[in-house]
């Protein structure tokens, strides 16, 4: 797992060469290349984006250039394809994937068969995990934030319903030793993925039950009480604040 200003990446070495997950921002590529041939000297082979925000597919026409071949799910490329950067400029072709799916598939690299899974309309319409059968890797892309509220981004098709979904979809391909990679956050493991998803659901039933009440939107933004519990411990302080994550979940809810 590399660390940096986006998304968390994942990197298989081996024999064929250099498997990648995400690639944040363009200007970061060079510290990556570095960062990548102190671990191989091998070529970058392939490479699959998560999903298509700008934090984990940044440097793909960078990573183009340097030869992978750029995997992802088919909604990731009609969004690249569709979506501007924020200069208002239209995606280059090489940034783009240039092969899709539509559920899953499996890559056979470094003598390990890695499967791609996708879930629909979780934190996008758009979004990959990735299983590691050999050395028990998940790599859950921005599906799970470590210790944070997440992003669900409603606008690019995301759900309350679809990101719980895509937690259990990852704890089912995870066991007690599995090595996980959030979207953000340091590495993790199976206790604190269930302990995410046990918060997920402990909200959508606080939110859920307010909404049945009759609570208006605002009165839920306002209530406290309904995060109070995970907010004590910080999962408010990252890039999803409380109040946003009730916003979220009652937009959500409530259509």
């Amino acid at each position: 797992m590399l660390k940096g200003a986006g998304g968390n990446i994942g990197v298989s070495i081996g024999d064929d060469g250099v498997f990648v997950i995400d690639d944040q921002f363009a200007p970061l590529t060079d510290k990556i290349q570095a960062a990548i041939k102190s671990l191989s000297k091998g070529d970058i082979k392939f490479l699959v984006n998560t999903h298509f925000h700008g934090d984990h597919t940044g440097g793909n026409e960078n990573m183009t250039k340097l030869g992978a071949t750029i995997i992802a799910h088919d909604n990731v490329h009609q969004r690249m394809s569709t979506t501007p950067k924020r200069d208002g400029s239209k995606q280059p072709e090489a940034a783009l994937p240039v092969i899709t799916f539509n559920d899953k598939m499996s890559l056979f690299i470094n003598d390990e068969k890695i499967g791609v899974f996708h879930i629909d309309n979780a934190h996008t319409d758009g979004d990959a995990l990735l299983y590691f059968t050999k050395n028990n890797v998940l790599h859950t892309g921005d599906t799970y934030f470590k210790g944070r509220y997440p992003y669900i981004d409603l606008n690019s098709g995301g759900s309350v319903k679809g990101y719980i979904e895509a937690v259990k979809l990852g704890l089912k391909l995870s066991d007690e030793q599995t090595k996980i990679i959030p979207g953000h956050g340091d590495i993790s493991n199976r206790s604190e993925y269930e302990f995410f998803l046990k918060m997920l659901e402990d909200l959508e039933e606080a939110v859920q039950r307010e909404i049945d009440s009759g609570k208006s939107e605002e009165e839920i933004v306002n209530n406290s009480a309904i995060t109070k519990t995970y907010d004590d411990l910080n999962y408010g302080s990252g890039f999803i604040s409380s109040e946003r994550i009730r916003r979220t979940f009652y937009l959500s809810l409530i259509n």
